[in-house]
């Protein structure tokens, strides 16, 4: 006997009142196999009502794929009971990753053209749903005549089809350009606020789109000033703020077409100081109007006096007491604080309450601005308000502390000493989570003070008799102590209280350290180095440290056992040379002579690797990609260079490394853009005229560092270019130390030069690509 199939209702009752799954699953089981059998018997009267039960069977998550077919025959159907199910068995079963849903665009397109409202509605809901690129480029002009339709209801849904489109392919963008301006006239909220969106995503895909839109700016302020004075509807009033969805959604085009326009920004200024002003926020709408707001002046060219407003409601902001609200502010001040740091200063003292939140994200925003509002008039304050944070912080965020307390103490110390207490401070609440920098960096800062030497020893020796867990802290300690061990045991020093050290302590604090289960290899080694250097530093015998050496010569560390064993060595076959080699480290500049050899040796090694002929990465460089000649194209090998007069061939590999005097060829500014300034300087050899020397160098001048510089070149195929490595990828804020670049150049047919130039960095938290090209080198560099 054939169990007969059930209806909708009585299956969704059947498979709620399943007591477990195995029931479920054996319900829906024998459903999908009537539904099947219906199917492939063809009945039209009942397919509609079949599929509705797959639909419901999908949703819950099981296998209805072989309903797409029955999808399509039920939207080619004429009753519209069909059409409902089918098209919305579409939206659920089909996509772009299966092919079957190419076969609903000609039903599509003939359901635009009926003139049906609610079969219109039907089909341009599942074109903005499932539509392909191909479905969005057949359809696009049935779409955009529906866009002028009479009735709202089909305007409405064939703009937001408009928007899916355009996401879709952008290159659409001109079809839907003329009925935009239209539309714009519209009292339908719907229709409105669909335009406004589709404006948007116009706007944001096309430079034409968006220099036409500029047009009806003034329109927009007049349709955003009507909502705040007047209001739009009472149905679309949410908490007595008037149309807050469509306000936001005005906001965010402004913000769009005011950014990097004089002229589209002045017209604003007033209504955005009027929204900022006026908006009630004791509701959540309307601190969502208020917040667009703010992103709008600080994207925008507004005036010095309305940015100071915006940076007023974030602060305001930081005082409410949803969470949410405060971590949005927090992110927008740190986004802004760059540009506007004095006016988010003001705030200093709510953004350091924020520290102490309980919420893990909360304090995590707040100390990342708190570390970028750090500068040398507050260093102090803050500096302590975050090591009372670092004590108590959460362990996650210890690391991110730590870090930023060492970097703000090294840019803006007021002196070494105070310099000196705050990475003592630090290592010591928190060693194990520091840089792995900041041993090294301590160590120099305490080498080139030569006036906190017995300070430095005294503290970092009290700090070490307390607790040797900190491992940083006991290499940097161990360190002080070999170097000036003499220091600590005479205890005078006017900076500390009086200190009476034996050398017997001294030397049972090393080999407590080295014993412990706690040090690691690296600090193991610190102390055993501490141990040797104070056996010249010491009055007494060295008995007992050369007896601890000769331990660790038998030690499983490969390091630590040939350390022993050269000191060893050092006790008995060379005891006369002791006192010689274990003298004071010399201080080590930082950017010193020693570098810069050692750099220049780097770069010499580097250019002779990139200059071989047979590699393919040299004519990679010297065309980069043909971007003088347009092509795209690989960059073909330079041509071979012509003898000189005296009948030798000048190759870029002879020349020296170092940069010579400058000439008498004026400098050029090539690019400036916030802040950042390139300059090029001009030198050529007397004994090579056919050479070019440019030196690249870049200044920034603004509030913030700038990250990431690459400098990249290129010149005609006639030339040949070697480029040099950079003095470094970090060009400091505020005039900082200026990075350079060397540009060689051969010109032996003394062609006139055309340099192109591509730079790629990272400033104020966004990443900039800019390509130009330099027309306009002095005639001195060719001729």
């Amino acid at each position: 006997m054939v169990v007969p199939s059930l209806k909708l209702q009585d299956l969704i009752e059947e498979i709620r009142g399943a007591k477990t799954q195995a029931q479920e699953r054996e319900v829906i089981q024998k459903e999908c196999a009537h539904i099947r059998a219906s199917f492939r018997d063809g009945d039209p009267l009942h397919r509609h009502r079949q599929l509705a039960k797959l639909l419901y069977v999908h949703m819950l998550g099981y296998p209805a794929h072989f309903g797409q077919m029955e999808c399509l025959k039920l939207i080619a159907s004429p009753r519209f009971t069909d059409k409902r199910v089918g098209y919305l068995g579409a939206m659920l079963l089909l996509d772009e990753r299966q092919d079957a849903h190419l076969l609903i665009t000609n039903s599509i397109k003939n359901d635009l053209s009926q003139g049906i409202q609610a079969v219109q509605g039907l089909a341009l809901c599942t074109l903005s749903t499932v539509g392909s690129a191909e479905m969005c480029r057949d359809l696009a002009t049935e779409v955009e005549k529906l866009l002028l339709q009479p009735g709202p209801y089909v305007r409405k849904k064939a703009v937001l089809t408009a928007v899916h489109m355009i996401r879709k392919v952008p290159e659409l963008s001109n079809i839907f350009l003329p009925p935009c301006a239209q539309l714009l006239h519209e009292r339908h909220h719907g229709v409105l606020l669909g335009t406004i969106t589709l404006i948007t995503e116009l706007c944001e895909r096309s430079p034409a789109a968006l220099k036409h839109f500029r047009k009806v700016v003034p329109q927009l302020v007049q349709i955003l000033w009507t909502l705040v004075t007047t209001g739009y509807s009472a149905e679309h009033s949410i908490s007595g703020v008037s149309d807050p969805f469509l306000q936001v959604q005005i906001l965010r085009l402004l913000r769009i077409l005011g950014r990097n326009h004089e002229e589209s920004s002045e017209t604003m200024n007033d209504l955005l100081a009027q929204v900022a002003t006026n908006t009630d926020t004791s509701r959540n709408a309307g601190n969502a109007v208020l917040f667009e707001t703010v992103l709008t002046i600080m994207d925008i060219r507004s005036v010095a006096g309305l940015r100071v407003l915006a940076v007023n409601i974030l602060g305001r902001f930081l005082l409410n007491s949803d969470k949410n609200i405060r971590y949005v502010a927090l992110t927008s001040l740190l986004r802004v604080v760059q540009s506007d740091h004095s006016a988010v200063q003001r705030h200093r003292p709510t953004v350091v309450e924020c520290l102490r939140e309980p919420d893990a994200s909360l304090s995590r925003r707040a100390l990342e601005l708190s570390l970028a509002l750090v500068n040398s008039s507050n260093v102090r304050a803050m500096t302590q308000e975050l090591q009372s944070f670092l004590e108590s912080c959460p362990p996650d965020l210890r690391a991110d502390c730590a870090s930023g307390i060492l970097l703000a103490a090294e840019r803006f110390a007021p002196t070494k000493r105070w310099h000196v207490d705050t990475i003592l401070r630090v290592l010591t609440t928190a060693g194990t989570h520091v840089r792995d920098d900041a041993v090294a960096n301590l160590t120099q800062l305490i080498g080139g003070a030569q006036e906190l030497h017995a300070y430095s020893v005294r503290r970092l020796y009290s700090a070490l008799a307390e607790d040797i867990c900190q491992q940083p802290l006991v290499q940097v300690a161990a360190w002080c102590i070999g170097e000036y061990g003499d220091l600590l045991l005479e205890g005078s020093c006017e900076e500390t209280e009086p200190l009476q050290v034996e050398e017997e302590e001294v030397l049972a604090l090393l080999e407590k350290v080295l014993q412990s289960h706690m040090s690691l290899p690296v600090t193991r080694g610190y102390a055993l180095t501490a141990l040797m250097k104070l056996s010249t530093r010491l009055r007494g015998d060295n008995n007992r440290i050369r007896q601890v050496v000769s331990v660790y010569g038998s030690c499983l560390d490969v390091e630590l056992q040939q350390r022993a064993v050269e000191y060893n060595a050092l006790f008995q076959k060379y005891d006369y040379m002791r006192v010689a080699i274990l003298e004071k480290m010399p201080l080590v500049e930082r950017g010193g002579t020693q570098d810069e050899e050692a750099k220049e040796s780097k770069e010499a090694q580097h250019s002779e690797a990139a200059l071989v002929p047979t590699e393919p990465q040299a004519s990679k460089l010297l065309d980069l990609l043909d971007l003088l000649d347009g092509t795209s194209g690989a960059a073909q090998p330079s041509p071979p260079l012509e003898p000189s007069s005296e009948g030798t061939l000048v190759h870029l590999l002879d020349l020296p490394c170092v940069s010579p005097a400058p000439a008498s060829i004026p400098n050029l500014k090539v690019f400036e853009r916030e802040g950042l300034q390139l300059n090029l300087s001009f030198v050529r050899p007397p004994g090579t005229p056919a050479l070019l020397l440019i030196t690249v160098t870049v200044i920034n001048t603004s509030g913030a560092d700038v990250t990431h510089f690459v400098c990249q070149a290129a010149v005609p195929r006639s030339f040949q270019l070697q480029l040099q490595a950079p003095s470094g990828d970090t060009v400091p804020a505020q005039s900082g130390l200026p990075v350079t670049q060397l540009l060689r150049i051969l010109n032996p047919n003394k062609a006139p030069l055309r340099l192109k130039l591509r730079l790629t960095y990272n400033h104020f938290g966004q990443s900039v690509q800019e390509i130009f090209e330099v027309n306009n080198l002095p005639v001195e560099t060719w001729q």
